[in-house]
């Protein structure tokens, strides 16, 4: 079967080294869990395919047990009739069904066999993918705190060169203050010496 060859293959992968190799981990992961959720889906059909294969080998093997069954009444009772004739030809009969019992028996069998498989295959299938579900989970979780941990440190580094620009125009602002105040102070100074000159100056006229 295609699907069994299928399924093998995708469960064969190492997972974690896909993961690492992989540009977009998140979508890496959804492609890998959607192939198998629709190989799981092809799975389904073929162990419904196989076990109505193996309910209809059982059907026809009960069918044949039940003939046989039937023809030995029959014989038994030809023979208790003393119908001998008749005795054999039922028993000629069980023969050729005891023959056909074999094939049926094997046909039921091997039937048997594949559902049995294909069941425990179904069953594998469903838990490695609910256990892939739950690890997608937490690789998402895990993949979200990375990228709030990075935007939070871009932020982080935004806020500081802001904070450190805003830093710079005060020091800036602080020293072009205490220039302006000095300056105004130098200028204090020299009106009150001209001032005093004037007064000077007045008294000489005087």
């Amino acid at each position: 079967m295609e699907i069994l060859s299928r399924v093998k293959e995708l469960m064969s992968i190492n997972i974690n080294s896909l993961f690492q190799k992989a540009e977009d981990p998140e979508k890496t992961i959804d492609d890998y869990m959607r192939k198998l959720n629709d190989d799981l889906g092809k799975v389904k059909a073929e162990t419904a395919s196989v076990v109505a294969a193996e309910q209809r080998a059982k059907r026809a093997l009960d069918e044949c047990t039940a003939e046989i069954a039937k023809l030995q009444r029959y014989a038994e009772k030809s023979a208790a009739d003393g119908n001998e004739a008749g005795a054999r030809a039922f028993l000629e009969k069980k023969a050729v069904h005891s023959e056909k019992l074999q094939q049926l028996q094997t046909a039921y069998d091997m039937a048997a066999s594949t559902a049995s498989q294909m069941k425990q295959l179904q069953d594998k299938l469903v838990s490695d993918i609910g256990e892939l579900e739950a690890r997608r989970a937490a690789l998402k979780g895990k993949l979200a705190a990375a990228q709030a941990q990075e935007r939070l440190h871009a932020s982080n580094s935004i806020h500081g060169d802001k904070a450190s620009a805003f830093d710079a125009m005060e020091d800036k602002v602080n020293r072009a203050y205490d220039e302006a105040m000095a300056l105004a102070e130098l200028r204090g100074e020299k009106k009150d010496d001209l001032d005093e000159l004037i007064e000077q100056l007045k008294k000489k006229k005087n």
